[in-house]
């Protein structure tokens, strides 16, 4: 079954709603680069934006979404604060630095990017201040083990909306996905096909050629059946074009299961768990 369409929302537990599908702008240069994506983006259908502070484009990025002239209300703007910023004080601070580059009233979700020992709960009581002052509609992490949400529920007084992290075929995070199902967590992914390393498997290459599709249609497909968030990144029309050209097919309840088989803990990116989380 065919499901979904480029600007169709899913519904985050706070009652907001978020596209399924965005565009990452993570390492995009700031200027002209990150600028010409998002606005390839917005003139492709996507209804999404995912930057952070660290990715040091977020002034690039708000400049293309006034530019686009579509209305606020239209674009989901997704912004981060990095892990020395936070604390209580130091996240309102970056928070405030970030909106002023975005130059917006308000951004629709803010994101603690690591679990930073010793911090992420003084971050997370900043994030629930942000939204009970109607600057931030949303809230969520990002990076985040099971164990890290867990000592979170415990103390929030505002559950996360996502669980933002690093997924794929080769990290396909099973029981990360289970847990957030099963405290209304929405699960979405970075990195959603591995940095291109997953696209020359076999599985996938023969998707690709037996549905007409590039192999990393194929993968972002896989996912968006899960209903997880996607948020892959490009800096280049044609393929922010492809990405988003993946609601007129779909795979089979076999087929998933056969690129389920590709899971081998194929980390990419630093586990949180060992990231070092300097003062």
């Amino acid at each position: 079954m065919i499901t979904n369409a480029i600007g169709e929302r899913v519904l985050l537990n706070d009652g907001n709603q978020i596209p399924q599908l965005g565009l990452g702008v993570w390492r995009a240069n700031d200027g002209e680069e990150t600028y010409q994506a998002v606005r390839w983006a917005l003139e492709a259908g996507y209804r999404s934006i995912d930057t952070a502070s660290l990715y040091a484009n977020e002034a690039s990025v708000g400049k293309a979404f006034h530019d686009s002239e579509l209305s606020r209300e239209e674009v989901f703007i997704t912004t981060k604060v990095w892990n020395p910023d936070q604390g209580y004080d130091k996240t309102l601070a970056a928070f405030e630095k970030s909106l002023k580059l975005l130059d917006l009233e308000y951004v629709d979700m803010y994101l603690a990017h690591y679990p930073v020992t010793g911090k992420y709960l003084d971050t997370w009581k900043a994030l629930e201040r942000l939204q009970e002052e109607k600057l931030v509609r949303s809230i969520g992490v990002s990076n985040f083990h099971i164990h890290h949400l867990e000592t979170l529920l415990a103390h929030a007084n505002v559950k996360p909306v996502v669980n933002q992290i690093e997924l794929h075929p080769y990290l396909s995070q099973k029981a990360l996905i289970a847990y957030h199902k099963e405290h209304d967590i929405l699960t979405e992914a970075w990195a959603p096909i591995a940095k291109g390393r997953v696209l020359g498997e076999d599985i996938i290459v023969e998707l690709s050629e037996k549905y007409g599709k590039t192999p990393a249609q194929i993968v972002l497909r896989w996912e968006l059946q899960q209903g997880i968030i996607i948020i892959p990144k490009s800096v280049h029309q044609k393929r922010i074009q492809e990405n988003c050209n993946i609601y007129d097919f779909a795979l089979t309840e076999e087929e998933m299961k056969r690129i389920d088989t590709l899971e081998c803990d194929g980390r990419i990116g630093t586990d949180p768990d060992k990231m070092v989380y300097d003062d």
